[in-house]
């Protein structure tokens, strides 16, 4: 749930990638990670479990968004330089936190519901790879343009798409194992 609102604050930054040069928002670096992190729950607590998680971090998120709005509303001290900075980088949050919802909670159910599907009939590795690689490219597609259409010109944000989803599943493809590492103590059926 953390890394959900890091990467929503880190998202108000557009980057280009080193020797890459295609543009990627801030919060795809940290983002990737999780999914892996919710199949460890789904493994270990089960799917009921999972999808709590996920309408968790949607509900963190706005409260997140909801205290920076207000404390962007609240009169600045006459000394503070940086109520506009704050309000340029904090306020924005809104559209991309919105988005993040949206996608989110989209994604990472249909995430859990093809890595339960799979990890009854198939090993958990499979199950990771196979329900990230869904999830990721739904989660980009819909957060990139709910979150930067129309801010950005169309070509920025079909390379934000295609970016996001290169980072993502390249992390996915290097955390996947770790799945490992995590023995089920979820019930079978639960999964």
């Amino acid at each position: 749930m953390a890394f959900q609102l890091f990467a929503n604050v880190l998202s108000t930054k557009i980057a280009l990638l080193p020797w890459l040069k295609l543009s990627v928002d801030g919060g795809t670096i940290i983002y990737p990670l999780t999914f892996t992190l919710r199949d460890f729950v789904h493994k270990t607590c089960g799917k009921k479990v999972a999808r709590e998680v996920v309408f968790t971090a949607a509900g963190l998120n706005i409260i997140m968004f909801g205290l920076f709005w207000l404390v962007g509303k609240m009169t600045p001290d006459p000394t503070w330089q940086f109520q506009q900075a704050y309000q340029q980088i904090l306020l924005p949050v809104g559209r991309i936190v919105a988005a993040s919802i949206i996608s989110q909670v989209i994604s990472e159910l249909i995430d859990t519901e093809i890595f339960s599907f799979i990890y009854k009939k198939m090993s958990d590795v499979f199950a990771v790879l196979t329900s990230n690689t869904v999830a990721l490219i739904i989660d980009s597609v819909i957060f990139s343009l709910i979150a930067f259409a129309g801010a950005l010109p169309m070509s920025t944000v079909i390379q934000i798409i295609f970016t996001n989803i290169l980072i993502k599943m390249a992390m996915s493809i290097i955390s996947a194992p770790s799945i490992k590492l995590i023995p089920r103590t979820a019930k079978f059926e639960e999964i």
